[in-house]
């Protein structure tokens, strides 16, 4: 069923469509809901209070843009606003690194798998995690995720600077120790 049908039948109450139309995103949305939350159960019940909200705003979505980006934006919202009773996002001087801060991530002579960068971006601190996932992820400028956060724009851009420096360190050192395995595997 085409979305702009989708949306018709939802408004009407149609269960079936609405069943449709979570089926049609829940996979989708719980990994990104996973992205920002660092446990199951929090990026579940994220996404649970997402589509509560989707349905109940369902009046408001006017087509102008695409039903999946609509039930992003409220995905990460709400994802942001389960991360902000669950963790603080503002990092004091003293828990931020000092030192060079490289902008990019290094590249790997071993290919990581989605799985394994997905759990190095969870393990992030909450505000380097909600403003990578944002910015590197999602696409938003850093004036955006400023106001999406409550944060300063030099605050984002120095969230993300840094957690691209604590992933920088993680890659390098998962890339060491699995080249270490490769060569005491192979020596044998």
């Amino acid at each position: 069923m085409p979305d702009t049908e989708l949306v018709a039948a939802c408004r009407q109450g149609s269960a079936a469509a609405q069943e449709q139309l979570y089926r049609r995103f829940a996979p989708k949305m719980l990994g990104l809901c996973l992205r920002y939350l660092r446990h199951q159960f929090d990026a579940e019940d994220a996404l649970a209070r997402g589509f509560v909200k989707v349905f109940r705003c369902l009046g408001q979505f006017e087509g102008k843009g695409s039903l999946e980006g609509w039930v992003r934006c409220i995905m990460v919202r709400e994802a942001l606003n389960c991360l902000r009773r669950r963790e603080s996002l503002t990092l004091s001087i003293e828990d931020c690194y000092t030192g060079h801060l490289a902008t990019e991530l290094p590249s790997a002579e071993v290919e990581l798998q989605a799985a394994d960068l997905l759990r190095l971006v969870q393990e992030l601190p909450a505000g380097y995690r909600a403003v990578f996932n944002l910015c590197a992820l999602e696409g938003y400028t850093h004036p955006e995720v400023a106001e999406m956060l409550g944060i300063s724009e030099g605050t984002s851009k120095s969230q993300l600077s840094k957690a691209r420096a604590v992933l920088q360190r993680q890659v390098a050192a998962l890339h060491s120790s699995l080249s270490t395995s490769y060569a005491h595997a192979h020596v044998a």
